[in-house]
């Protein structure tokens, strides 16, 4: 549990507060109105805790970097509406979490309006030039632990019924055919393509243990050809998914971010050749790039969740 300031009175007025909730940590930050951040803070997530549990830990975190806060922004794991201000669907990885008043519990406990969103997209709203540019449309992919991503057109980021829009994890994918899924359908994307499913991927194929994607990583690197198949397939499928869904939207760029793509150059082009082999001929100069935002991203677009989507004030009860 951390906590660094820097002392910026001017901007404090108008400050807030962007919390970052995952599965196993809670990020907060106070961001200045110059998108700033002033403050940090990490706390473990009390993922087994069940809801109310969590609730508690996101407001004594947003506790401990406020200082005037004007709203509260977050980016949660699950899929949140950002209109309703709540989780309609989640996995396994926070107890009890689906069907969460995430704004109304959050607003209640801290006395903030709060204004809240998937965390993919929300990082990934950090990648539009302005929030008031209306000619810039990208795909987001997040590929680590799980597959998640976002859409923008337009300059606009897509939600969707229910806020499900931008789950790409949840494309359909030749490769994971007769896979399951956490979601309870099989094939997707996700369980071929994920940093876990490839190091599965490598165990069956090569009848050996892996605890990581890094080792299966350096494995290709020594020549092992199972290791190299397991990453070039989940590669390939996510290049095809998101070069397939390049066709629909037509975008102007193409971002990949997350842990997966940092296990090298092998992996990237993979994605690359498999993503350019899907393109129609508008858009054959189209490849992927990655994120512009280090690790401060996910934190700064929950910050700017409380500018883009609804506010829920305390006392609402949605």
């Amino acid at each position: 549990m951390t906590t660094a300031r820097t002392s910026q009175p001017a901007a404090r007025a108008t400050a807030v507060i962007g919390l970052d909730l995952g599965g196993t940590k809670i990020a907060a930050a106070l961001v200045g109105p110059d998108g700033a951040v002033l403050r940090h803070h990490h706390r473990p997530t009390p993922a087994r805790e069940g809801a109310e549990a969590v609730l508690d830990a996101l407001a004594a975190a947003a506790r401990e970097v406020d200082d005037g806060a004007a709203a509260i922004g977050v980016a949660a794991a699950g899929v949140i509406d950002p209109r309703t201000g709540t989780v309609t669907s989640a996995t396994d990885s926070l107890t009890g979490w689906a069907g969460t008043a995430l704004a109304a519990g959050l607003s209640r406990r801290t006395g903030l309006p709060v204004a809240c969103d998937n965390d993919v997209r929300a990082t990934a709203a950090t990648e539009l030039p302005a929030p008031d540019d209306t000619q810039d449309s990208f795909v987001y992919a997040a590929i680590g632990t799980g597959i998640g991503g976002a859409v923008a057109v337009d300059g606009r980021m897509l939600h969707g019924s229910a806020g499900i829009a931008g789950h790409l994890g949840h494309l359909p994918s030749p490769e994971a055919a007769g896979l399951p899924c956490t979601c309870g359908g099989t094939g997707h994307l996700e369980v071929i393509a994920s940093g876990p499913a490839m190091t599965a991927l490598y165990e069956r194929l090569s009848g050996r243990r892996a605890d990581r994607l890094e080792t299966v990583a350096a494995h290709a690197s020594a020549g092992d050809t199972a290791a190299e198949r397991a990453l070039a397939t989940g590669a390939r499928a996510t290049g095809r998914a998101l070069g397939g869904l390049a066709n629909v939207v037509g975008p102007h760029r193409v971002v990949v971010g997350g842990g997966v793509p940092r296990v090298g150059d092998r992996y990237w082009s993979a994605l690359t050749d498999a993503f350019r082999a899907e393109l129609m001929p508008p858009l054959r100069d189209l490849r992927p790039v990655r994120p512009r935002f280090g690790p401060d991203a996910a934190v700064l677009g929950a910050a700017l969740l409380t500018r883009t989507v609804t506010l829920h004030h305390p006392g609402e009860t949605r």
